[in-house]
């Protein structure tokens, strides 16, 4: 995974992350029913490691199937690869774990980012003091022998009513877990960046007592300049294609009225081709 998109990533939340990919036509990315096992205040970030698991039947899934070295849960966490969240498939079903502290215990050692499950996990407590990220659906004692077999390996899966590609983007904050298909994971992470600054400034002005028509979405040349200042004050620098951002539009910006720098107004450039100063009333398209 790219590392500036990694980056990006750890620093913005689900919510702006799910609203980038609905501007896509994407409308379910969320991993339903699914929360972190303890809060970490930080975000979990990572590349789909997938398993499978199928609704157990009894003359297969006793406890001797552990002794087996070819298990597919253990195979799971002893290659899912470092940097990667390990997706487990449970069918929505918590009555019986997907897995225990000593697994994630494992999984953090290897370098895993993270784990997931539509499922539960046994010795939630431990696994919740943990450094590694996890998320479920709730604690569940019962070994994942009572009523799920695993039985594939990185392989497309369901979770939590979405759908998940091994090498999708797994992004966890400390509400929930979104996926983003690999191939739009760099744009939107540069757009939510860019909306997280915004909404930043938002927040700040509302907190000041300004009323929210207007000012979110952008749709106020005016507000946009104040924005541009409070960057400058916060001594953030952006970057951003409108272009980009909205597939609606395809004007190209190459340079900036040098005016607008003089005045103080941020320029945002996108990897240092394209130019829109900020209190271009087209940028707004960028911030809705």
């Amino acid at each position: 995974m790219n590392p500036d998109t990694r980056e990006k990533l750890m620093n913005v939340s689900v919510a702006t992350l799910a609203t980038a990919l609905y501007k896509r036509g994407l409308r379910n990315q969320v991993v339903q029913g699914v929360g972190p096992v303890s809060r970490k205040g930080r975000n979990m970030v990572g590349p789909a490691f997938t398993l499978r698991y199928m609704p157990a039947r009894e003359d297969r899934n006793q406890l001797v199937e552990f002794r087996n070295p070819e298990h597919p849960q253990r195979v799971a966490v002893e290659t899912c690869p470092e940097g990667h969240v390990l997706v487990m498939d449970s069918r929505k079903d918590p009555r019986a774990a997907s897995a225990g502290d000593i697994l994630i215990t494992r999984l953090m050692m290897r370098g895993a980012a993270g784990v997931v499950t539509d499922g539960g996990l046994r010795d939630a407590a431990t696994i919740g003091e943990l450094d590694i990220p996890s998320y479920h659906a709730r604690p569940s004692s019962p070994t994942n022998l009572t009523l799920h077999e695993a039985i594939e390996i990185n392989c497309p899966i369901g979770c939590g009513d979405a759908a998940v590609f091994p090498g999708d983007i797994m992004v966890g904050d400390d509400d929930c877990v979104i996926i983003i298909p690999a191939d739009l994971a760099e744009e939107v992470a540069d757009e939510a960046v860019e909306v997280t600054a915004y909404e930043d400034f938002v927040v700040s002005e509302v907190k000041s007592g300004a009323g929210m028509f207007v000012i979110y979405p952008a749709t106020d040349p005016a507000n946009l300049e104040i924005f541009a200042h409070w960057l400058k004050a916060q001594n953030r620098l952006l970057r951003v294609c409108p272009a980009r951002y909205n597939r609606g539009m395809r004007r190209a910006f190459r340079s900036c009225d040098p005016r607008c720098a003089a005045n103080g107004c941020a320029v945002m450039s996108w990897h240092g081709r394209d130019h829109l100063p900020l209190c271009h009333p087209e940028f707004r398209y960028a911030l809705q």
